[in-house]
């Protein structure tokens, strides 16, 4: 059993087909995440941008890589305000830490005031990413996975079970692998972590799990030690 995770969510994992946010889908991330805390494993989270802004829009606005990936950044935290928010309307407590320094939103990232709010039962969403562009969601998951001790990185996926040879949407031979290294995801371009993420974790000795996010029973499984999904390691 995992006793200290941080969950990685895409920001499309907050977002519905009609709107930006689903309070619906907030909420029973909540609900979820109540069990896990109860159990006493403590959790951060690092969200990622993708239902406010995307590579494409960026592409189509012609953007500098540099303004569209702080505009990324500004996204995270949005994302992380309304996870923050949503959480403590559904009974959980909830803290904010950014990489991005806006000190009348949260505070900056600091990795002893994150453990201390965990062990308090805390739940600790990270907005801002790393706080620099040309750094993916991936990377910032790894780097506070790293910073505050975490014994795995959950990364939940919408309608991907797991990590696979291929696409299995487009290939149908396409097998799931029950375990990998880093080093295999990267010799075999899985395109599951990109490689400065995947360095960070190997030097961290941090353990990923890629699952399902359409059950959110998943999250309680895997950090009762259940082998669901993926599990990549050093």
């Amino acid at each position: 059993m995992y006793k200290r995770v941080l969950l990685k969510l895409s920001g499309e994992a907050l977002a519905s087909s009609e709107s930006t946010f689903d309070a619906e889908k907030i909420a029973r991330i909540a609900e979820e995440l109540k069990l896990v805390v109860a159990k006493g494993v403590q959790v951060a989270i690092v969200v990622g941008g993708g239902n406010i802004i995307r590579g494409k829009f960026a592409q189509k606005m012609n953007l500098p890589r540099v303004e569209a990936d702080k505009m990324g950044m500004l996204g995270t935290m949005i994302n992380a305000l309304a996870l923050m928010g949503g959480f403590e309307q559904n009974g959980l407590h909830a803290y904010m830490q950014s990489a991005v320094d806006c000190p009348k939103v949260c505070d900056l990232a600091d990795n002893r005031k994150a453990i201390e709010k965990m062990e308090q039962g805390y739940i600790v969403v990270y907005g801002g990413g790393t706080g620099n562009p040309y750094f993916s969601t991936d990377t910032g998951a790894a780097l506070r996975a790293a910073e505050i001790q975490a014994d795995a990185i959950l990364m939940a996926k919408n309608g991907v079970d797991g990590v696979y040879t291929a696409d299995p949407d487009t290939d149908p031979t396409a097998t799931k692998y029950d375990e990998l290294t880093y080093q295999e995801i990267l010799d075999k371009q899985l395109k599951v972590i990109d490689a400065t993420a995947a360095a960070l974790c190997i030097d961290a000795n941090i353990d990923s799990v890629v699952f399902d996010m359409g059950d959110l029973h998943n999250i309680s499984r895997v950090t009762d030690g259940q082998r669901i999904g993926t599990i990549i390691h050093r």
